[in-house]
């Protein structure tokens, strides 16, 4: 078992290394799990303090015994180990100081509230500047990609019409894509010159010839790496799931991952992947964060995921920028609208950026065909303001929490929180057949979505609404009492939930448009 592989408190600290700084490699965990190697890349802190004892261990019925074999040594040479192949949101957490190293910089520019047109909600209208809202970019706001914009245009525009549009704003075309749930097609063209994205997109807007134009967004995953072994699974326990799963375990539901690359090979997702589309373009192998999301919902070997009869649409949005893996607006109107086409019933969403207001009318009509909609409320700290998809009114938001049901504390607060799920050292799939431990809102939300597929098993015709009001009137209040910006209605209780269907009418679904 994994508890007794790590050994006594007392030998967990001298292989860590309590004071020791980054270094070395976790090593191998069993001859047939393989190394971890996931975590934060670089840029991250020494860790000041080491990971406390473990007093409680795994009993012999847990599903993932012998995961991680008591022969096998940690190989940590005094030190917690290199972490690579990473995903740096908000740095490295610490349990034992509830903390997160080494954070970096965020905008905290408040975010404008104005979305869309409110008399013609999916932009279906005829064009012209005078009836919608302006889409330049909140002064501040630098997270899109700097020279490029992307138009919205009638999809029965000629080609040549296009080209003279391109021309007269000095732009030059790089992708096209039909959005199939707003009618329209989005180019993303490149500015040629040196003028200002806000600039470009004012031109476009007087332009009566364009039914919207806006800056291409970016958006990050909402995922931190730890070293920290933590208890095996506690969140099965803690979401109820085995309960859960006597009554339902999610079969046959589509839940897409909007995310990086998914390892389909993992043993934990054998026969699991039901579909998968490349949004950006550029190929990469698998990577360790959507391998990870798609294991949290649908794991059944070693692990047991929250859905584990689940089935995944794997949709890769995010690419490698730099030291992380960035995504933009035009990738996921891409990956909602595959999603929505080949049969989704839950889309998650473990990522967090800038509002974007072509996204709220995708989102908006993805949840009207009764799509349920799952988002990470993101790792940016209590400061931050509000980050999307998660604030979206159509989107469940869920933070994250640890095995004593603290607040993960790089986690988002706000009112747009609706409920909260396990996310702190959290044991998930990796790729090549290994295994890593994960922290932040990016897998709480992948075991909220799991449990939105054992609801739509149970119930099939339960709409976007039900399913909201099946999670948080069901949820085990934490924090002050009632609702609240931190934890929202409070830890989701899966068994509680599906129980909660017996009495619950289905209605026709309705998309929250502002």
């Amino acid at each position: 078992m994994l508890l007794a592989a790590l050994g006594t408190p007392e030998a967990q600290a001298q292989r860590r290394g309590l004071t020791a700084p980054l270094g070395g490699t976790i090593g191998s965990i069993g001859s047939g799990v393989g190394s971890i190697t996931s975590g934060v890349g670089s840029g991250v802190g020494s860790i000041s303090s080491g990971v406390g004892s473990i007093t409680s261990g795994v009993g012999a019925t847990n599903p993932g015994a012998g995961l991680f074999p008591g022969n096998t040594d940690l190989s940590v040479s005094g030190t917690v180990g290199i972490i690579t192949n990473a995903v740096p949101i908000e740095g490295l957490y610490d349990g034992v100081n509830n903390a997160v190293t080494n954070t970096i910089t965020r905008t905290t520019t408040a975010i404008g509230k104005g979305i869309g047109n409110p008399k013609d909600p999916l932009g279906k209208g005829p064009p012209g500047a005078q009836s919608r809202a302006s889409r330049v970019p909140p002064a501040g706001e630098r997270r899109f990609v700097a020279f490029e914009v992307l138009v919205g245009l009638p999809s029965n525009l000629t080609q040549q019409a296009i080209d003279t549009l391109a021309r007269r704003h000095r732009l030059v075309r790089l992708e096209s894509q039909a959005i199939g749930l707003t009618g329209s097609t989005f180019h993303r063209w490149q500015i040629s010159d040196q003028r200002s994205v806000a600039d470009v997109v004012r031109a476009l807007e007087a332009d009566t010839g364009v039914r919207a134009a806006q800056p291409n967004y970016r958006f990050t995953l909402q995922q931190s790496q730890t070293a920290a072994a933590g208890e095996y699974q506690y969140a099965l326990a803690k979401l109820r799931l085995p309960e859960a799963h006597r009554l339902a375990t999610g079969g046959s539901v589509l839940v897409a991952v909007i995310d990086n690359g998914i390892d389909p090979t993992h043993p934990e997702l054998a026969d699991v992947i039901a579909g998968s589309f490349d949004a950006t373009g550029r190929p990469a192998p698998p990577a360790q964060h959507g391998t990870g999301m798609a294991g949290t919902i649908a794991a059944h070997a070693r692990l047991t995921g929250a859905a584990p009869a689940a089935r995944i649409l794997a949709i890769r949005a995010f690419a490698p920028s730099g030291k992380s893996d960035e995504s933009t607006s035009l990738a996921v109107l891409k990956s909602i609208d595959w999603a929505v086409a080949n049969g989704a019933r839950v889309i998650n969403m473990s990522f967090a950026g800038p509002q974007d207001p072509e996204q709220a009318l995708v989102l908006a009509a993805a949840a009207k065909k009764g799509v349920v909609l799952v988002a990470a409320a993101g790792n940016a700290g209590p400061k931050s303001p509000p980050l999307y998809p998660a604030a979206d009114p159509n989107v469940i938001a869920v933070t994250a929490t640890d095995a004593d049901d603290k607040l993960f504390v790089q986690s988002n607060r706000g009112r747009y929180i609706a409920v909260a799920a396990p996310g702190v050292d959290i044991v998930a799939p990796a790729p090549s057949g290994t295994y890593q431990f994960t922290s932040g809102t990016s897998v709480a939300a992948a075991q909220v979505s799991g449990i939105v597929a054992l609801l739509l098993e149970a119930k099939p015709g339960l709409t976007p609404q039900a399913v909201r009001k099946a999670l948080l009137s069901t949820a085990r209040d934490l924090g002050p009492k009632g609702r609240d910006d931190q934890f929202g209605a409070g830890l989701a209780d899966a068994y509680g939930a599906v129980q909660s269907l017996a009495a619950s009418p289905a209605s026709a679904p309705v998309a929250n448009v502002r």
